[in-house]
């Protein structure tokens, strides 16, 4: 699909500065474009090849000031970024979409099923199953007794959901995810053996969640686990029972939440973050990678390393540790003089 320069901007009600007939057919990377692609400058680090890309037309912020002349067409837009994400959106709406019912699939006589689906090959559907309009299920899924799946989500290939979970409006669960897998349990005996404690509940994903792929999330001992509205999850993270991660929170790769701990709204955590169990994480809270949290951490706050603690306490410390090797010289050298002035 062919757009022009004004078309994108109208989209975009941004700004052009140049020919607003000029055509793109694709999107690319602002050092790897070629003549009849749009790219992106958001981040100043790349402001190096906005003077020599083969990008046709480049969105950058309204308060973008080039140092040499461009030979590009530019659309100004209050936030770059932002706006990829739109266009990306768009350009992926118009995309083939997948739709119908794979004869190969096997579903449940009382499976409730909407309009508008797709369901692939080799899909398996248990039994009081509702699927609600405009749910995409792709060969290789299995959905489990008593699942919701409402309207417009999407379960890439060989996603698992467990019996009795929930699966929000407009959720995006990717390839490989398991959904409601028992949550680890075990009452230690007398004998040194551990006897299972049997996990009843479920899972919630309220709407609009993504979840990565081979992401795990426990089902609750009792009650639910709970994904509120919102919240996107990286590739590779488990989720451990009863666990609450707030809306709109982000999580990156690797990271592990333990058992019925509460991660507040609008956080930021890195990738091979462990939270501790039973701990609360406030709102708006941000953990950068590979930390260790083992205590609750208040709203707000920015936090490192293992076990974490306040970001500006850590990058004073972790200066002294980078001279720790000197400090115990001047210790050792300070001791010596010490006990050569007692000697005299």
């Amino acid at each position: 699909m062919e757009f022009t320069a004004k078309q994108i901007s109208d989209f975009l009600s941004g700004e052009i500065e140049g020919d607003p007939g000029l055509k793109v057919n694709t999107i690319s990377k602002i050092e790897e474009a070629q003549p009849g692609s749009l790219t992106f400058l958001a981040n100043p680090a790349y402001a190096q090849f906005i003077y020599n890309t083969g990008a046709s037309i480049v969105l950058v912020n309204k308060d973008f000031k080039p140092e040499k002349p461009l030979n590009n067409t530019l659309i100004r837009v209050d936030n770059a970024y932002q706006a990829l994400a739109r266009l990306l959106e768009l350009y992926q709406q118009n995309m083939p979409q997948k739709k119908g019912i794979s004869s190969m699939a096997s579903i449940a006589d009382s499976v409730k099923m909407g309009d508008d689906l797709y369901v692939g090959e080799f899909v398996v559907i248990g039994e009081n199953v509702v699927i609600e309009d405009q749910v995409k299920i792709y060969p290789q899924c299995h959905i489990a007794d008593n699942v919701i799946i409402k309207t417009g989500s999407t379960l890439y290939p060989g996603v698992r959901i467990y019996e009795n979970c929930i699966i929000g409006k407009n959720c995006t669960i990717h390839s490989g995810a398991v959904i409601g897998a028992d949550g680890f349990g075990f009452a230690p005996q007398s004998d040194n053996n551990y006897m299972k404690v049997a996990q009843i509940g479920n899972v919630i994903l309220e709407d609009n969640v993504e979840i990565g792929a081979n992401t795990t999330i426990d089902r609750a001992t009792m009650g639910s686990t709970i994904i509120r509205k919102g919240v996107k999850l990286d590739n590779l993270i488990q989720v451990a029972h009863n666990v609450t991660i707030g809306e709109n929170t982000v999580i990156a790769a690797q990271s592990g939440i333990a058992g019925s701990s509460k991660v507040g709204k609008n956080c930021m955590i890195g990738g091979q973050v462990g939270i501790s169990g039973h701990i609360s994480v406030g709102d708006d809270v941000k953990i950068a990678a590979q930390s260790g949290l083992s205590s609750n951490i208040k709203d707000g706050k920015i936090i490192m390393g293992s076990p974490a603690f306040d970001h500006d306490k850590y990058i004073k410390a972790y200066i002294h540790f980078r001279n720790f090797e000197k400090l115990i010289k001047r210790i050792d050298d300070l001791e010596k003089e010490l006990k050569d002035l007692k000697d005299k």
